[in-house]
């Protein structure tokens, strides 16, 4: 009994019979592939750093803290999330002074970086102090002293001026004359804050004037810390940690310091997050799920193997043993083969990330053996568990009864699986209910139940929808000839294995659907809503800012009925989520003027309360922002400011536009203070000649706008794509591959068809058929799941129905149909030409 076993009937079998094997080892593969990219991406977010550069030479900074912290109950206690802020937290200049005298500590400077503007372009401004930490020297002249100005030599040569001369600068005080005393030499820190806030040209003014020439008075980005000579690093932060208790101020040291000088690194971790942990938990349950059935499927195909083995002696141990030892011989080289694969995903995407300035660019993708071994861990433990569950009941039925089972197919599926089915299936349809109550990011959460819980269902139901379809289309089938009414008869007995097929279809369908029509949806309602919401006949933008003054300017220019700038950023708003309190970024306009000029070159669609009550303390909101935080008008809306002030305005106005250009609108006034760029964003006139506008930035009209608008973003619509080619792009191959391992599976039924007379032209009819069969079940399915997933979502986000673009859903289905046909022709054609020879 040596050849039973179990060891020795695993290796023969993979050894003899490697293509029974090949569809488990690409699907647990592609499995490993999607959960190792997913695990780097994470594993990078939380361990995402960068290193010091404007602070390398400063020990120790004291900076704000540059997020919003939640505090709520859990089963587990308190818990608490953090949200990034918008824009820079600063910090008192006063607490310079304190850190200063901490033991250790040689000099503590306060530290200014904000964007100027010259008539010949940008400039980045900083405080002439920070001199002693970036290496900047002077070449020429004198350190300035309050109305006063130190040029980079690019930038003098520029605006043709000397020491001694005067220089127009524009910064948050407006308009200015500055005498030129000298001239300097960017060090390396400098250099290295000029791509924040939009150039290299750099100015440098008095400590004491730098914060209210920023637009910050009394506030500085951070202090930097010098130390005095043969000082510790540690004891020096834990002195100035002392010294500035209760401030507010945090204290960095290492590359923390390069976390305080560049704010997009919280956002890049937070993307990194979602991505490794929403989308790669959506991702890796697709993935193991489909792995799954594919498993099970090489399984099944195998009970007469298994009744023979057991009619010949072997026990159900030994049969179990056989199941888990193919699985430990297959699974963990195909979890070593997707691994690379999986690293070369994550770089790209990484890569894309950086591309798009999602990631600064000194973030590196961090590669360990923690998110390798889970991906190869997942692809085993899913080959045990399918395979062990697969084999149960071959394993532990008589030996008699085993090779009754084998030559036909079980017509009832097992209890506990229809009742968890049914179940899943009665929660889909009580969260799509649910979805359709709500709105906002409470219909979206439910929304993704929706679809969790269908696929779900449809998987654990696979032989019964498979036998509805395969009922229904059959009657469609019948008028198709011979090798269609075959292929129905095919379907409807063998509902197993159409299930196999039908489920990845449907996954693929389902997935890729929904992220991508979300964002087509999304993106032509915000269309709509620019398009009619701007109402201005002229439209003025500048990358670097427009010109202090502009709305000003503009009025005064002939035939100017109104103008109006818009000072664009982000608030922080407290929504109710899932029966949680969180915080949503919500995109804000601060006007120039009141909110009855701003009617004359926007419409925001007022659906209650006036635009003419904004100003200092009042507000006006979207209608599904209002939703999701609970207010109306006349409510006060808890909210932080782009720095992370908190401010109570009350709601004024309820508007219906809010995708498409604003979600909150408020007083420019009330937001200059709390933003790193005192310049205006856009400049909307209505009446007038382009002509006298052309001086203050790029002139276009209201369709121009929009255009570019929607340019912007498309741009940013990659990220959507891109998760949907993965599941999709995974769920069908993982179709393909279960569409080729069960025509391999059939060789014996295509010679027995082929020895009673069919011609081999009938055989590959009937094959199409039956591939045309499951396609069209798949997709009617995964669009149905989908819709029913968009439907409430998309009411609940934008109050409309979802958009889907003909011609984009015609391709996906066409997609998965010809993918199908491909899949069953080749390897039929191969079966029977084997046959035949």
């Amino acid at each position: 009994m040596r050849s039973l076993a179990p060891n020795g009937l695993a290796r023969a079998a993979v050894r003899f019979k490697p293509a029974s094997f090949a569809g488990t080892f690409v699907a647990l593969m592609m499995s490993a592939l999607i959960v190792a990219a997913c695990g780097i991406l994470l594993e990078t977010g939380a361990r995402a750093s960068v290193p010091a550069e404007r602070y390398a030479k400063a020990p120790v900074v004291a900076a704000a803290d540059q997020s919003v912290r939640l505090v709520a109950d859990s089963i587990d206690g308190p818990e608490e999330t953090v949200y990034p802020l918008p824009d820079t937290a600063r910090v008192d200049v006063g607490l310079a002074a304190k850190a200063a005298r901490a033991p250790g500590a040689e000099a503590a400077v306060p530290d200014f970086t904000f964007p100027v503007r010259q008539d010949n372009g940008a400039l980045v401004g900083h405080g002439w102090g920070s001199h002693a930490f970036t290496g900047t020297a002077l070449s020429a002249g004198a350190a300035p002293r309050t109305g006063d100005v130190v040029l980079d030599p690019a930038t003098a040569r520029t605006a043709k001026a000397d020491v001694g001369d005067t220089v127009t600068l524009e910064t948050a005080v407006g308009r200015t004359d500055f005498r030129v005393s000298g001239l300097a030499k960017s060090g390396s820190g400098d250099t290295a804050a000029g791509a924040a806030v939009g150039g290299k040209a750099t100015a440098w003014f008095a400590d004491a004037e730098a914060s209210a020439l920023a637009g910050h008075p009394g506030k500085a980005d951070a202090i930097a810390v010098l130390a005095a000579d043969g000082a510790d690093t540690n004891a020096l932060a834990a002195a100035v940690e002392k010294s500035l208790a209760g401030s507010g101020a945090q204290v960095h040291t290492g590359d923390g310091r390069g976390e305080a000088e560049e704010r997009g690194l919280a956002y890049a971790k937070e993307t990194l997050l979602g991505l490794g942990s929403q989308f790669g938990g959506i991702a890796t349950l697709v993935a193991v799920f489909t792995a799954a059935g594919t498993v099970a499927l090489s399984v099944g195909q195998r009970t007469r193997e298994f009744a023979l083995l057991r009619a010949v002696g072997a026990t159900p141990r030994q049969i179990r043993r056989a199941v888990a030892t193919e699985a430990l011989l297959v699974a963990p080289l195909a979890g070593l083969a997707g691994c690379l694969p999986g690293i070369a995903l994550a770089g790209w995407w990484f890569g894309q990330l950086k591309d798009r300035g999602a990631v600064p660019e000194a973030v590196d993708l961090h590669v360990s053996w923690i998110p390798l071994l889970a991906a190869v861990g997942t692809g085993l433990l899913t080959a045990l568990g399918s395979g062990w569950m697969a084999g149960r009941r071959p394993a532990k039925i008589k030996p008699g009864q085993a090779l009754t089972e084998a030559s036909v197919e079980r017509l009832r599926p097992g209890v506990i699986r229809t009742v968890l089915g049914l179940g899943a299936l009665v929660g889909g349809a009580v969260f799509a209910g649910v979805a359709s109550s709500a709105a906002g990011d409470n219909a979206a959460n439910a929304s993704l139940g929706v679809i969790m819980l269908f696929m779900l269902a449809v998987a654990l139901l696979g032989p019964l929808v498979a036998r509805l379809c395969a009922a229904l289309f059959g009657l469609l089938l019948r008028g198709g000839g011979a090798s269609a009414a075959l292929a129905a008869a095919n379907s409807r007995t063998n509902a197993r294995r159409l299930a196999s097929a039908i489920t990845p279809i449907v996954l693929a369908m389902a997935f890729a659907s929904t992220l991508v029509f979300m964002h087509t949806s999304e993106s032509q309602i915000a269309s709509e809503q620019l398009r009619d919401g701007i109402t201005a006949d002229h439209v003025v933008t500048d990358p670097a800012g427009l010109p202090t003054g502009s709305a000003d300017r503009a009025a005064r220019a002939p035939g100017v009925d109104a103008a109006v700038s818009l000072l664009d950023t982000q608030v922080l708003v407290p929504v109710v989520s899932g029966g949680e309190r969180t915080l949503q970024g919500a995109a804000t306009q601060g006007i120039s003027s009141s909110g009855a000029e701003l009617a004359e070159v926007q419409d925001l669609d007022v659906r209650s309360g006036s635009l003419d009550r904004v100003g200092a303390g009042r507000i006006a909101i979207d209608k599904t922002l209002a939703t999701s935080a609970k207010v109306k008008v006349g409510d006060e809306l808890p909210l932080h400011l782009p720095d992370g002030t908190e401010a109570r305005p009350e709601v004024v106005a309820v508007y219906g536009r809010g995708l498409g250009l604003a979600a909150v609108t408020m007083d420019r006034a009330s937001l200059a203070g709390h933003v790193t760029s005192p310049f205006d964003s856009t400049l909307l006139v209505r009446g007038g000649d382009a002509k006298p506008l052309a001086a203050l930035g790029e002139v276009t009209d209201a369709s121009g706008y929009a255009v570019e608008q929607n340019v912007d973003r498309e741009l940013g619509a990659w990220a959507n794509y891109t998760m949907a080619a993965v599941l999709g792009g995974f769920a069908v191959i993982a179709a393909v591959n279960t569409l080729v391992m069960t025509v391999l599976d059939r060789r014996r039924e295509l010679a027995t068809l082929r020895l009673v007379g069919s011609t081999r032209r009938q055989v590959l009819h009937m094959l199409h058929w039956e591939s045309l069969l499951v396609s069209v079940a798949g997709v009617a399915l995964g669009t149905t799941i989908a819709m029913i997933t968009l439907t409430p979502m998309m009411r609940g986000l934008t109050g409309e129905s979802p958009h889907i673009p003909p011609l984009l859903y015609a391709t996906f289905a066409a997609t998965a149909v010809s993918l199908g046909l491909l899949a069953v022709t080749l390897p039929a054609r191969a079966a029977l030409r084997d046959r035949q020879a």
